[in-house]
């Protein structure tokens, strides 16, 4: 599903950032190209992109706080074509640092039973590469293991001190934000899932309008 922000969510965060008392930062499992073409490179807005990849800073390039080897995925997909074929509506999606298997288009149960095979069939490859499976919603992630949003988050923050710190998701890769940053943040789940967070908000219209409250309407 396209989950290109809406002209009200730009709105929400262009008030947002205008406030040169607040830090804007978005974390995304998508790649930094999508990224950029959704936002404009003159928003003063961080992104960091691919689950922690990719760093860009307002007025700033593009950067990796960590280098990463791609070699891997040579020995990945074609396990991951292969499953494509066993799977009528299955499909890969290539990032830059990461390979995704998506089944949302496939037969449910179907789906849900090759993925649980596909991750059966990666588990040793998975360990002796130093990579991770990320079981999200319909799709199988699989990345280098050393990098996630929290310590993106962590790394961002670095040795700044704010008097307030507000991060929300909806995703269970958000669990590692919600973990890394100090007890004090005001941490929230979209949703009722099991959480790490500090707070749930029921539905994104909620959060929205806790956006529209923030930023002073």
């Amino acid at each position: 599903a396209d989950a290109k922000p809406d002209q009200e969510l730009y709105n929400i965060l262009h008030k947002l950032s205008a406030n040169p008392q607040n830090s804007v930062v978005i974390i995304s499992g998508r790649d930094k190209e999508t990224l950029g073409k959704w936002f404009n490179n003159d928003w003063n807005i961080s992104f960091i992109a691919e689950h922690g990849v990719c760093l860009k800073n307002p007025g700033e390039n593009w950067s990796m706080p960590e280098q990463i080897d791609n070699k891997w995925k040579k020995f990945v997909q074609p396990i991951l074509e292969f499953y494509v074929d066993q799977t009528p509506g299955a499909f890969i999606e290539i990032k830059n640092f990461s390979l995704v298997w998506h089944y949302r288009k496939s037969d449910p149960d179907l789906g849900i039973q090759r993925a649980w095979e596909l991750k059966d069939q990666l588990m040793d490859l998975i360990s002796n590469l130093n990579l991770q499976i990320m079981d999200g919603d319909k799709v199988l992630e699989i990345k280098y293991s050393g990098i996630n949003k929290g310590k993106a988050a962590t790394y961002k923050m670095g040795d700044e001190k704010f008097d307030f710190i507000l991060a929300i998701g909806d995703d269970w890769t958000d669990e590692y934000t919600f973990e890394a940053l100090p007890d004090s943040a005001y941490t929230i789940k979209v949703g009722t899932k099991n959480t790490k967070a500090r707070f749930y908000i029921e539905s994104v219209s909620d959060v929205r309008e806790l956006l529209h409250q923030i930023s002073g309407k």
